[in-house]
């Protein structure tokens, strides 16, 4: 029984060798200059030329108590800030003081009569609004239970009283004639006469 030692695809086997050896001759190149490197030629020291002091000098500064944390509040940048002047076309909305509103007083403008002569109009409530249904009719079971017959669109629909309809309107008092519906979304009952047949 031979062992397969992966010798049978000569390209990857290739390609595996060629990528050794690159990698061996990198190693070698690296490992040659840092040595290179260490064993050049020692250059020349070069002296510092002798300086005096200037610290020995000076007086001696004071050391600040303040952490690099601590905010400093610069006072010359604050003040240069300050004196920016809005220099836009409309209505300034950071100034402090507003426009002064000019209102003309009822007296000046001779309406005063008017005004005193002309009670305010009553406000009257929001009125709900119409009731999309139809009521088509009713029919009577024999245990006289009667169904209404709506439609609201093209969707018909078949109530008994009690019941809610399209989740938004409940029947009430079902006559032959007319039924009670209350619009639950605006609690409005309005009375609904039966559709004129055409």
């Amino acid at each position: 029984m031979a062992l397969a030692l992966g010798t049978e695809n000569k390209r990857q086997v290739q390609l595996v060798v060629a990528l050794a050896i690159a990698i061996v001759a990198i190693a070698g190149w690296e490992i040659y200059n840092s040595m290179g490197k260490s064993t050049s030629t020692p250059v020349a020291a070069i002296k510092p030329i002798a300086t005096p002091n200037l610290h020995a000098l000076a007086p001696p500064a004071k050391k600040s108590t303040r952490s690099r944390l601590d905010p400093v509040l610069r006072i010359d940048q604050l003040s240069r800030s300050e004196m920016v002047e809005y220099s836009g076309t409309g209505r300034d909305v950071f100034s402090p003081v507003a426009p002064p509103v000019v209102i003309e007083s009822a007296l000046e403008s001779g309406r005063a009569a008017d005004l005193a002569a002309t009670p305010p109009a009553p406000v009257e409530p929001p009125k709900p609004p119409a009731m999309d249904l139809k009521y088509l009719g009713y029919t009577q079971t024999k245990d006289k239970t009667i169904t209404a017959l709506f439609t609201h669109g093209d969707d018909i629909f078949m109530a008994k009283t009690g019941d809610i309809m399209f989740h938004r309107f409940r029947v009430g008092i079902i006559q032959p004639t007319s039924v009670q519906v209350t619009d639950l979304s605006h609690n409005n009952t309005q009375s609904i006469a039966v559709a004129a047949s055409n």
